[in-house]
């Protein structure tokens, strides 16, 4: 009897490790098909959205020949309906940007302030740009004295800030923080800009573009509080005319000179994409690309010109406020 209870016990303790076993490789199977169907649908939404971005770069380009015809001809979105998807897509002038290697000091002050910048650390990050421009070194809490200084040269790339003392990935890219007014309809955090969304390369050294330029950057060009407050509630309820821009300057204090309703040629379009299910809905994974594009005139070879393209773009607000397809 004790012969056949320890070789019941055994069989016993074998198949609970093999139950184990078994259960632990079928959720690890599950876990990995799961992550492995979700990156299948991130690289068909990746596809979806490199072809809305194309699209747009071609309607908007049809739109600046054709005004007659209903093409996007400048800053704004239009949301694309695919048989496999959506997108929504932005049109983002490098006018609405500031240009990088054309900032003063006193704007670098007000849009690292509207940014949430610490007042010294944006004095010392203000003050590494204007030495690094100038060839030479400043010495702030946040860096030390090279052994060999280089000279004076301007930025190639937006890219180089982050070589500058005090700014981070987060101050670059931008970051979520806690929203300061949270209401029941609203999410707990909500993302601050970054500098990759406030200057450029091929940036205004004048007025910006005010039916897209961000807060930040109408902080810096010289609108006060109340201007910024009222220029973006107009831009949420629509786009923003010369008639609208005009009844609003009474509010924009000195910054009045400074805002305009231009987009030059040259734009980001950013799109971001979504795949619809087989039941009708849309699935929760999202991807977002991007490209600079510059349109040329209609005596050039070639009439869109991608200066740079972004595999991997932050998905920004919309001009009604929220995400697209927040719900």
């Amino acid at each position: 009897m004790r012969r056949r209870g320890s070789a019941l016990l055994t069989v016993l303790w074998v198949s609970a490790a093999l139950s184990a076993v078994c259960f632990s490789l079928s959720t690890t199977v599950r876990g990995e098909a799961e992550r492995v169907s979700t990156d299948l649908d991130s690289l068909r939404a990746y596809y979806l959205a490199q072809g809305a971005v194309e699209k747009g770069a071609i309607e908007m380009n049809w739109g600046r020949w054709y005004p007659d015809k209903p093409y996007p001809r400048g800053p704004g979105f239009a949301d694309y309906e695919f048989l496999t998807g959506r997108a929504h897509v932005e049109f983002i002038p490098e006018m609405a940007k500031l240009d990088l290697n054309n900032i003063s000091g006193d704007r670098w002050a007000r849009l690292l302030g509207a940014m949430g910048v610490e007042p010294e650390r944006a004095q010392s990050i203000a003050a590494g740009i204007v030495a690094r421009k100038s060839g030479g070194q400043a010495i702030t809490p946040f860096s030390a004295a090279p052994t060999f200084p280089g000279g004076a040269a301007s930025f190639q790339e937006i890219e180089e800030l982050l070589t500058v003392p005090g700014v981070t990935t987060e101050l670059f890219y931008g970051t979520f923080v806690p929203n300061p007014e949270l209401r029941p309809d609203e999410p707990r955090l909500f993302r601050r800009s970054g500098l990759v969304d406030c200057v450029s390369m091929f940036g205004s050294s004048g007025p910006v573009d005010a039916r897209t330029a961000d807060p930040a950057v109408l902080a810096a060009v010289g609108v006060p509080p109340e201007g910024v407050r009222a220029l973006m509630e107009e831009r949420s309820q629509r786009m923003l005319t010369d008639k609208a821009l005009d009844a609003l300057k009474p509010l924009l204090g000195p910054g009045a000179g400074n805002v305009t309703i231009d987009g030059h040629s040259i734009y980001t379009i950013r799109a971001t994409a979504r795949l619809k299910l087989a039941d009708g809905k849309y699935s929760d994974v999202r991807r977002t690309v991007a490209a600079q594009v510059k349109f040329m005139p209609k005596d050039f070879d070639t009439w869109i010109h991608i200066l740079r393209w972004y595999d991997f773009a932050e998905a920004a607000r919309s001009n009604t406020g929220t995400m697209p397809w927040s719900n």
